[in-house]
């Protein structure tokens, strides 16, 4: 079995979320928890992916702090899985990808699902980098500085 590459102690923060989310699996069970999903069923249903697979990924993202498991909130035994505060952090980042593939991978009539505000039922205006002064940055406009260590 190939071992996967860890990048937890790297000094790229992009690497370090990488490490942290694990993989695709992964994204998808976050994004699902955004749209509602919080017990083992919903999830496997929605994805289609193996019991197992899915049990570690759900492992993974609690050991991570990004869902936490809790008593199920009808007061059965089942447990329900939830956003953390990291977790919900990570909404920026599902946007993004939701946004990205929406531009590059669907035709113009192309029926897809879309994310709409719900007080307005409005579709989001895309995300945008911007700097400090509120100037919207591209790649160019960007450089990666080292912080040095003390």
């Amino acid at each position: 079995m190939v071992t996967r590459t860890r990048f937890d102690d790297s000094e790229c923060p992009v690497a370090r979320s990488v490490d942290a989310i694990g993989d695709w699996w992964s994204l998808l069970i976050v994004r699902d928890a955004f749209d509602g999903s919080r017990r083992f069923g919903e999830f496997q249903r929605s994805l289609g992916v193996a019991k197992n697979i899915l049990t570690t990924r759900l492992r993974t993202l609690v050991a991570g702090g990004v869902l936490e498991s809790v008593p199920a909130s009808d007061g059965s035994a089942y447990r329900e899985y939830v956003l953390t505060p990291k977790g919900q952090a990570l909404f920026p980042v599902i946007v993004a990808l939701r946004q990205w593939g929406e531009q590059h991978f669907f035709a113009p009539d192309e029926p897809h699902s879309q994310l709409v505000d719900r007080r307005q039922g409005h579709r989001l205006r895309p995300l945008e980098v911007r700097s400090a002064d509120g100037r919207r940055l591209n790649p160019d406009d960007t450089t990666v500085h080292k912080i040095p260590t003390h």
